[in-house]
């Protein structure tokens, strides 16, 4: 497995992957983020670095990086719904379950929302309760409405579902 750590403008963000996909992402604390040299070359961490500083920018507003998605089925469904969920658009839990067809869902949806180990490329960020709130994030609440406001989702009190 390599590492690649990238400094964006709301802390240090690590992609770990094999020779040809990235397996996990996410933030971590400035500790862990100290690595030696460059490690081996793999394809995918100068691309992965350049595309997330582009989004950071504000140039890019979709992730095409090789992803190694395990999990279930229903799992990679999810992460699928996640995936198309557009830039500065916002979803609900229960939206999610409806596109699956099943309103009863929403519980298992939000369970897989939160174990998605491709923080940011598979965007759970925008995912938000169906009252318009902000519900929970692996990397925490404040990185979340930071993401949100940078893609343009977030009004000055409460989110709006689109």
């Amino acid at each position: 497995m390599y590492q690649h750590i990238v400094d964006t403008p709301i802390g240090w963000f690590r992609i770990v992957g094999n020779d040809t996909h990235i397996v996990t992402s996410g933030w971590i604390n400035e500790e862990d983020a100290i690595v030696g040299g460059p490690g081996a070359h793999v394809e995918w961490k100068r691309e992965a670095e350049v595309q997330i500083q582009e989004y950071f920018q504000g140039n890019r507003k979709v992730f095409n990086l090789p992803l190694f998605i395990e999990g279930s089925d229903f799992q990679s469904n999810v992460y699928t719904l996640l995936r198309h969920i557009k830039f500065g658009i916002t979803r609900s839990y229960l939206d999610l379950a409806l596109d699956l067809g099943d309103a009863n869902k929403a519980r298992a949806i939000g369970a897989a929302v939160g174990e998605n180990p491709y923080l940011l490329l598979v965007p759970c960020h925008r995912v938000i309760g169906n009252d318009g709130t902000l519900t929970g994030y692996a990397a925490g609440l404040e990185r979340k409405e930071w993401l949100l406001k940078h893609e343009g989702a977030f009004g000055s009190e409460q989110l709006a579902l689109f």
